[in-house]
């Protein structure tokens, strides 16, 4: 079962909540949806440099209120707040150009990520990043599985899918150290797939945590 189940989707309300909640119109729903999608997209990109490890999105109606969790939340505050503020602006720009209501206010808070060795996607951002920089695979493995396990994990896997060090032919490398229980709801499992595009083709990073 751990292997067909996004282990995120079968301990929603346990382990995780809906990154998406709130007021959500059964006329409008498609368009909404595509609204949170481009927003975090945009987020995502715009925020590269603070370590961006999660953005939910809570909507009432009149209001959007967006939690950013961050590594470095000073690059997005700025001096003064004056990062937030233009944020904002950017935000409400997206949305205009996506159809929603001019009168939606936004509210926006930021929130650091403690322990960033725990987030399964900042860690296979980091082995994606070291991998497009043509790190050796095993390296990159070795050191990742050791910051995770440092800072108190239970366990941790990640797999490598692709062209490997530039092989012609893909295959797949698979580490891992301390327990990983798929099939347990009872374990809090946190799980990201983050595409490393290296020069000499895709490779497909997939990690899996076991927090405490």
């Amino acid at each position: 079962m751990g292997q067909k189940v996004n282990p995120i989707a079968l301990r929603l309300g346990i382990h995780h909540e809906f990154k998406s909640i709130g007021y959500y119109s059964k006329k409008n729903y498609a368009s909404t949806v595509l609204q949170d999608i481009k927003l975090r997209e945009m987020l995502f990109s715009r925020l590269a440099q603070a370590g961006v490890g999660d953005v939910t999105i809570e909507r009432s109606l009149s209001t959007m209120k967006i939690t950013i969790f961050v590594v470095r939340p000073g690059i997005v505050i700025g001096r003064g707040g004056s990062g937030l503020e233009v944020l904002k602006k950017d935000i409400l720009y997206t949305l205009n150009l996506l159809g929603a209501d001019k009168t939606l206010k936004v509210d926006l808070k930021v929130e650091p990520i403690k322990q960033p060795n725990l987030s399964a996607y900042l860690v296979a951002l980091n082995a994606a990043d070291l991998l497009a920089r043509r790190m050796p695979y095993k390296r990159v493995l070795r050191q990742s599985l050791e910051r995770v396990m440092s800072s108190g994990a239970k366990g941790v896997r990640i797999v490598l899918a692709g062209r490997i060090n530039g092989a012609e032919i893909g295959r797949r490398e698979r580490a891992q150290q301390g327990k990983v229980t798929l099939s347990s709801i009872r374990e809090n499992i946190d799980y990201a797939s983050v595409p490393s595009l290296t020069k000499s083709g895709y490779i497909g990073v997939k990690v899996w945590i076991n927090r405490p």
